[in-house]
Formats: structure tokens, C-alpha cells, sequence
């Protein structure tokens, strides 16, 4: 997967103008499937390369983890002949993706109505906070504050607790998933336009089943002790002999495995366990028993016995862990960049292809580019 291979996206040229999570994030996932994306930053470069203490020689770790495959231009867009460089660009190109505010935006031309006039087949898609245009216009937003106010937070931990932030950037990574969707639509349809995708849209669709419960029901969603899911009993976290089980007991019949295997008839002829409605109303009472039983037991046990039942269930395990598993192995989800300086290891594209491997190209330094791009060496001022 490099920016110049021969992926299923190979031949379609991606401008980026871009900073931090969202926009990197969706320019990187098309670059990994053979998209040329080049991006284009200020003289000051994109704010992720000075983000967190880790290096690999020049390479930033969290820069690199968001903008492998692209190239890197230096630009000044805020000067005529950043402008006339960006229009040769457009020209010769596919897409434009970027995630700053709207007055910034369309400050630095990159609109589709400003931009159609070097390219009418241009997309432009806009990764904002609330979206182009409406009421929180140009309010700064980041993945924290979208978590507020889209009720994320409000959701999120134990009954007592205060609201949680979830433990990474869903916001922004979300973000950047549906404006890579929205970019290929655009592309397939064959006719240029804008793409107007904001934070705050994008998380509100994926509260999907709880906001139809409200508004078709009033049903207000509440939190449940240890992630407990609103409708499904038992599914939640466990407690252990020695850390923490997730069980999810989806349907009837895997809860009739369940109760067999833990040798606990009762729970098939109690009416109050016997069905999944009933093991809804009930869920204080069955939570309890169920506790009770799975901290009898270590985790990894727990695992084994009742995933030959195939029951949904696995242990709570660290990011650590998760790197280091043989499953990680197994589906090729570490990928190692070769740099002059160093290996660079990063988590590599979740969609993968029969017959097209990884082969990824380091993150680009700042301006590594321009000659190559822009036939000049210089940042175009």
C-alpha cells in the first residue's frame, strides 16, 4: 500500500489539507489503497508533528500513525502563488479533503465553489465541527467537546460516576471513516461537489437504536453498571477471580447453553430468567446471580470453558495485549516502515484484499515533495 502502487484506488490523485486526527485519518485510509494523496501543509507544517514525546529519527510516532503513504508539499495558501500552485493541483486531481473551520476554509479557497473553476470534477469534502453551515458555525470543536454534547460522555461509565470520556479519539476517528466514504461516493457518481460531514453529525448517527428509543418511545438512555447493554441481559462486564470477563449472552438459546453448562436449571424454568424479556425486567435480580457465579472463577477459564460453547465472550484485555496477541499477528495488523533511522511499527489498514499486500511508504517530512510535485524545491510563497 503506497502512495504510488498499484492498490484499488491506484490513479486517483487526493488533495489534503489537513491537521491533527480527522483529516490525516481519512487521507491515510484512502492512501493506503493506492490513492496518490499529497499533502499539503503551511510552512509551519501539520501540528501533529510536534504532538507527544516519540521518535524515529525526523518521523514524529504520531504523526506517522495517521500519514503514512502520502507525499507533503509546503504551501503558503494565504499568498497568491500558494494559490496558483493549488490550482495547478486541483487541476490534476480527484479530490480535496480538509478539517479546519469553516471561515478558515473558505478563507484558503477550498470549497468546491471556489475551487471548480480549475476542475468541476473536483470533490471537496469538509470534516467540521457542526457541519458548513448552522447555528455553531465556526465554534472550535475537538473529539472531547463532541463527546459532550452529543451525550457520549452522559453515556458513558458507571451509574455514580461522573461522565467518562471513552479511552481514544472515536470522534475524530469516526470522522474520518465517513468522510472517506463520503469521497468515494463522489468519485463513483462521477461529478464534482462539495462534502460537508461535521463531528457532531457523524456520532449522532451512531447512536442510532438509542436516539430511535427517544424519539419514538421518550425512552431516556441511562447508564448501567460495568457497560451493561440497555436491552440485552446479561451483556456487560464481569468481574472475575482474577480480572474481568465481557459476556454477551445475545438470544435465548446461548443463554440455555449457558445455564447448562454452569449447571443452573433453574434459570430455564424461573420465569423471570427463562426468556430475554424477561431476563431484561428482571436484570438486577439476574445480574446478580450471574456476578456471583463468575467471580467464582479466573478469566482465562472462563474464556476457555465457555467459548467451546461458542458463547460471545473474551477477556478485558490492555492495548498491550491487544498489540501482542496472536490475533493481531495473524491478520497482518502490525505494519513495519523502514526508515533510514530506524523501524517504524505502526497499526495497519483494517481492510484487506486478496492478492494486495502491505508495502507502505514512510510519513513524508515537511515539503519532501515540492521539487517533485511543484517542480521547485522552494515552499511556494
Amino acid at each position: 500500500m503506497t502512495a504510488t502502487g498499484n492498490g484499488p484506488l491506484s490513479g486517483v490523485r487526493i488533495l489534503e489539507v489537513t491537521h491533527m486526527l480527522a483529516g490525516p485519518y481519512c487521507g491515510m485510509l484512502l492512501a493506503d489503497l493506492g490513492a496518490d494523496v499529497i499533502k499539503i501543509e503551511s510552512p509551519g507544517g501539520d501540528l501533529a508533528r510536534r504532538v507527544g514525546p516519540h521518535h524515529i529519527g525526523p518521523h514524529n510516532v504520531y504523526f506517522a500513525s495517521l500519514n503514512r503513504n502520502k507525499r507533503s508539499v509546503c504551501l503558503d495558501l494565504t499568498a497568491p502563488a500558494g494559490q496558483s500552485a493549488l490550482g495547478r493541483l486541483t487541476a490534476g486531481s480527484q479530490a480535496m479533503i480538509t478539517n479546519m473551520r469553516p471561515a478558515v476554509i473558505q478563507k484558503l479557497g477550498l470549497t468546491y465553489e471556489q475551487l471548480k473553476k480549475w476542475n468541476t470534477r473536483i470533490v471537496c469534502v469538509a470534516l467540521t465541527g457542526y457541519g458548513l453551515t448552522g447555528p455553531y458555525g465556526d465554534r472550535p470543536a475537538y473529539d472531547y467537546v463532541i463527546q459532550a454534547l452529543t451525550g457520549i460522555m452522559a453515556l458513558t461509565g458507571d451509574p455514580d460516576g461522573p461522565p467518562t470520556k471513552p479511552g481514544y479519539s472515536l470522534v475524530d476517528n469516526s470522522a474520518g471513516i465517513m468522510g472517506a466514504v463520503g469521497v468515494l461516493a463522489k468519485i463513483i457518481e462521477g461529478r464534482g461537489g462539495q462534502v460537508d460531514i461535521s463531528l457532531y453529525d457523524a456520532m449522532l448517527s451512531q447512536l442510532n437504536y438509542l436516539a430511535s428509543a427517544y424519539l419514538n418511545a421518550g425512552e431516556r438512555p441511562q447508564r448501567h453498571k460495568h457497560g451493561a447493554h440497555p436491552y440485552i441481559v446479561p451483556a456487560q462486564i464481569f468481574p472475575t477471580l482474577d480480572g474481568y470477563l465481557a459476556l454477551f449472552i445475545s438470544h435465548d438459546g446461548f443463554w440455555r447453553r449457558f445455564a447448562e453448562e454452569v449447571q443452573r436449571p433453574e434459570w430455564l424454568s424461573d420465569p423471570r430468567f427463562a426468556t430475554m424479556a424477561a431476563r431484561n425486567l428482571h436484570r438486577e435480580r439476574v445480574i446478580s446471580e450471574v456476578e456471583t457465579l463468575i467471580k467464582t472463577d479466573t478469566t482465562a477459564k472462563w474464556v476457555t470453558r465457555l467459548g467451546r460453547l461458542e458463547i460471545v465472550v473474551a477477556g478485558v484485555e490492555t492495548l498491550t495485549q491487544a498489540l501482542e496477541s496472536e490475533v493481531t499477528a495473524a491478520r497482518g495488523m502490525i505494519e513495519t516502515i523502514e526508515t533510514p533511522d530506524g523501524t517504524l511499527r505502526v497499526v495497519g489498514n483494517p481492510i484487506k484484499m486478496p492478492g494486495y499486500d502491505s508495502n507502505s511508504t514512510p510519513p513524508p517530512l515537511l515539503g519532501e515533495h515540492n521539487h517533485e510535485i511543484l517542480g521547485s524545491g522552494e515552499t511556494e510563497k
